[in-house]
């Protein structure tokens, strides 16, 4: 992991920071790994995309409904036209932008999920498949790190620091110690699958519980409802240690299933 903390108010340009710390974090990564680059679309740059793909990567970033796109052997078109309705999936080769300064060539991963206010709109340099689209799903993790940096797990909303290199080297001991609960968190559900009431023992609930409202939108690989998540099971396995005197677990990491799109909803256009 890399990161960069600036001051609030400082106007410093974030090309070279992004720049930074792809440059870091690329000895870091296998050569023979494949790298999905996901972002936000408030972070979608040309300059980007082009980096990423000479790093050997691939980038998976998400574009603005406005943009246009122009499919090989086809005419130009607004991207959100590709997936005109709620539960439409399209992915295709071509040229996206019209602009001469913007203009990419590249693959439209385009997905309409129901219950969802605007369409997925994803720039990649991967061939078009449109059960790709769904990998951006991935994205919705990096919220779950905001969370629990914050309110859910570290109290950061809490800080009074003001010098930003001070806070830099604390976010590496908050990196180093939400890996870990999350590792002991991740060990301890899939230790506990098959009883779906043990993680409600662990975090010092008795039977019979009912299902959470939040519990009930996340599932385990298994498709059972997560009463605690991975993060607050680590944490109190974890307590339990330390008050007990016990020997402190270093957990494993057990990666959720990647996501999956209804591809015989879509439409693809075959490059050749």
């Amino acid at each position: 992991m890399a990161w960069k903390v600036l001051a609030a108010h400082d106007k410093t340009p974030w090309r070279k920071e992004w720049l930074r710390l792809l440059r870091q974090l690329r000895p870091a990564v296998p050569g023979d790994y494949c790298v999905i680059v996901l972002a936000d679309r408030g972070l979608y740059a040309r300059w980007l995309f082009r980096r990423i793909v000479r790093l050997g990567w691939h980038p998976f970033l998400r574009v603005n409904k406005r943009g246009t796109f122009c499919p090989q052997g086809a005419q130009q078109d607004k991207m959100i036209s590709f997936v005109a309705q709620v539960g439409g999936c399209w992915s295709g080769r071509g040229r996206a932008f019209c602009e001469p300064t913007n203009r990419l060539d590249c693959t439209l991963l385009a997905y309409w999920e129901k219950g969802c206010a605007e369409p997925w709109l994803i720039l990649t340099d991967l061939a078009p498949v449109p059960g790709r689209a769904a990998w951006y799903g991935l994205r919705a993790w990096i919220e779950q790190g905001f969370k629990i940096t914050k309110r859910g797990g570290w109290q950061w909303q809490r800080t009074q620091m003001r010098d930003a290199e001070r806070a830099a080297r604390l976010w590496l001991a908050v990196a180093v110690a939400t890996l870990w609960v999350l590792a002991v968190g991740g060990e301890a559900e899939v230790s506990a699958q098959g009883n779906p009431w043990e993680a409600g023992r662990e975090a010092g609930l008795q039977p019979p519980l009912p299902l959470l409202q939040a519990a009930q939108r996340r599932q385990t690989r298994t498709g059972q409802a997560r009463l605690v998540s991975v993060f607050r099971r680590g944490w109190v396995r974890l307590l339990v240690a330390l008050w007990g005197g016990q020997e402190l677990p270093q957990g494993a990491f057990w990666p959720e299933p990647w996501p999956t799109l209804p591809v015989a909803e879509g439409r693809h256009l075959d490059p050749s």
